[in-house]
C-alpha cells in the first residue's frame, strides 16, 4: 500500500512539471530521493508515467493530431493558406533525435545519473535563458497561430529543444523560451512544444520501457496503474491551465520558481 501511495505522488509530481517550464526530471529526482523510492524499477515506473502525461497531450489535442495525419477535418486555414503539417513536426524533432543518437553515450555517462549538481545548474541557466527570451525576443510580426508557422521556424525549435538533452534544462522551458526567439507567441510556442513531445517522448519512453521489460513482474502492475492514472490527470488540468496562463503571466515567474528550487535541491542533495 506504501508503494502505492509514493506511485501516486510521483504520477502527481509527474504530471504537473512534465509540460511546465520547471523541469520534471529535477523535481521527480527530488521526490524519489526524499521518498526513498529509487532503484532500476523505479526509473522504470517513471518511464510509464511520462506516457500518461503524453496521453494527456493527446486528449487535450486530438482533432489537430488526427488532422496532421487526415484522419480528422483541419482547422480553417490562415489568409495564407498555410496549415502546421507533418513536416513542421519531422523538422522539429530532427535536431534532438540526431543529437541524442550521436551524443547518448556521453549524455548518459555526464548528465544523467545520481549527479544532482547538474539538474541544479540547469535549473538555474534554463532559468536564466527563459528571462533573456522575455526580454529581448522580437515584439512584432509574431506567429500568432500554428498554422501560420514556418518550416524555418520549426526547425529552429527543433535546434532550441537540444538543450532539453541536458537534465533539469526542460524541454517545454527550451522550446517556448526558443520560439520566442524566433517570432512564435507564447501560446504558439506552448501549443507547438506540447503536440512535438508526443512522438518524442513516445519513442524515448518506448524504447526505454522495452530495455528494461525483464525487470518488470505482475506485482509493479498496480502501481503502475496508480502512477500512469495520476499522472494523466493531472497533466491534462496543467496543459489546460498552462495555455491559459502563459499569454498573461509569460515566463519569468516559472524562471523565478526555477532558482527556488535549485536553492532547495541545493540544500537537500548538496
Amino acid at each position: 500500500m506504501m508503494e502505492i501511495i509514493k506511485a501516486i505522488i510521483l504520477g502527481l509530481v509527474e504530471g504537473l512539471t512534465e509540460f511546465l517550464p520547471v523541469s520534471s526530471t529535477g523535481h521527480m529526482i527530488m521526490a524519489a530521493n526524499l521518498m526513498d523510492f529509487t532503484g532500476e524499477r523505479v526509473k522504470t515506473f517513471e518511464v510509464v508515467i511520462q506516457l500518461g502525461s503524453i496521453l494527456a497531450v493527446v486528449v487535450v489535442f486530438w482533432r489537430r493530431l488526427l488532422s496532421l495525419v487526415g484522419l480528422a477535418k483541419a482547422p480553417q486555414p490562415t489568409r495564407g493558406g498555410g496549415r502546421l503539417n507533418l513536416i513542421h513536426i519531422f523538422l522539429a524533432m530532427l535536431p534532438a533525435v540526431v543529437l541524442g543518437l550521436l551524443a547518448r553515450d556521453w549524455i548518459k555517462e555526464n548528465l544523467f545519473g545520481d549527479n544532482m549538481q547538474t539538474v541544479i545548474i540547469a535549473l538555474i541557466v534554463g532559468g536564466i535563458f527563459m528571462i533573456v527570451a522575455e526580454k529581448f525576443s522580437p515584439k512584432t510580426t509574431v506567429t500568432e497561430s500554428l498554422d501560420q508557422m514556418t518550416y524555418k521556424q520549426a526547425f529552429g525549435v527543433g535546434l532550441f529543444q537540444c538543450l532539453a538533452l541536458w537534465p533539469g534544462f526542460s524541454r517545454s522551458g527550451a522550446t517556448i523560451a526558443g520560439g520566442l526567439f524566433i517570432g512564435l507567441s507564447h501560446r504558439v510556442a506552448a501549443e507547438f512544444t506540447f503536440i512535438v513531445a508526443v512522438p518524442m517522448m513516445i519513442a524515448a519512453s518506448g524504447l526505454d520501457l522495452y530495455k528494461s521489460w525483464d525487470i518488470l513482474s505482475a506485482s509493479d502492475i498496480p502501481m503502475f496503474i496508480a502512477g500512469f492514472i495520476t499522472a494523466f490527470l493531472v497533466a491534462m488540468v496543467a496543459i489546460v491551465t498552462f495555455l491559459k496562463l502563459i499569454s498573461k503571466v509569460k515566463l519569468t515567474p516559472f524562471a523565478v520558481y526555477r532558482f527556488v528550487a535549485a536553492i532547495l535541491f541545493w540544500v537537500f542533495f548538496l
